[in-house]
């Protein structure tokens, strides 16, 4: 190509739908803009592509400039190029949807005036914003049903219960207990620790952790997860 060539000029930059659980609800955490355009509404966490970064790359620093977290479940979901999605300037997006347990210690940066709202009930977003958040939820869906991705979302060790609570939140519809408990233990993915969680009931609810190492070993022998 000629030096003299005018390519062009667009800006790329990364969005981030983060997901939560918190024991019953599917959460999504946001930010409310402190810059124009729109500046005091919601939107979801984002940023520019450095120039010697790849869109996962700058993902992951910009979760770990909110959050402080590293090596969160990233995956990227869908590339958003409508020529007025932006008003300051022609700026493409690439979403990316992350899994995060809530219970960890997550230092959320108060820089960005991040809050925890319901899935359901969420303030509305700026620009394209909405439709991203619906994108991630049907590919969230989708993964859910052939990865334990779910495990992403609760405590190292959770209740049969908490993982049911789970499921019915990313997909939106209630299971009966008995055919859940069924189908999950048909998996043999989960090893029961022996350890009580005495909150629920006076009889307790057994402790379950998921065995990642298992899993692996089963799927390289051609094993299917689904649910």
């Amino acid at each position: 190509m000629g030096e003299n060539y005018n390519y062009p000029k667009h800006f790329v930059a990364v969005d981030c739908i983060i997901f939560g659980f918190d024991g019953e609800n599917l959460k999504i955490l946001l930010i409310k803009r402190n810059f124009e355009p729109n500046k005091g509404d919601w939107s979801l966490m984002g940023g520019f592509i450095n120039e010697q970064e790849s869109s996962d790359q700058a993902a992951d620093r910009i979760l770990n400039m909110l959050t402080g977290l590293e090596n969160i479940y990233l995956e990227q979901l869908n590339t958003y190029t409508a020529v007025d999605r932006d008003p300051s300037a022609r700026i493409m997006s690439i979403s990316h949807y992350a899994l995060i347990n809530i219970q960890d210690s997550i230092q959320i940066n108060e820089k960005y005036s991040a809050k925890w709202f319901d899935l359901k009930d969420h303030p509305d977003l700026i620009f394209d914003h909405n439709a991203m958040v619906k994108d991630a939820v049907l590919r969230l869906r989708r993964r859910a049903t052939t990865r334990p991705i779910g495990f992403e979302l609760l405590p190292e060790k959770f209740t049969m219960k908490d993982l049911q609570n789970l499921y019915e939140a990313i997909f939106d519809e209630k299971y009966d207990k008995r055919n859940f408990t069924s189908k999950i233990n048909a998996l043999d993915v989960l090893v029961n620790t022996n350890e009580k969680d005495m909150s629920s009931s006076k009889k307790g609810s057994f402790l379950y952790t998921f065995d990642e190492k298992k899993y692996n070993k089963k799927i390289s022998e051609g094993f299917m997860f689904k649910i």
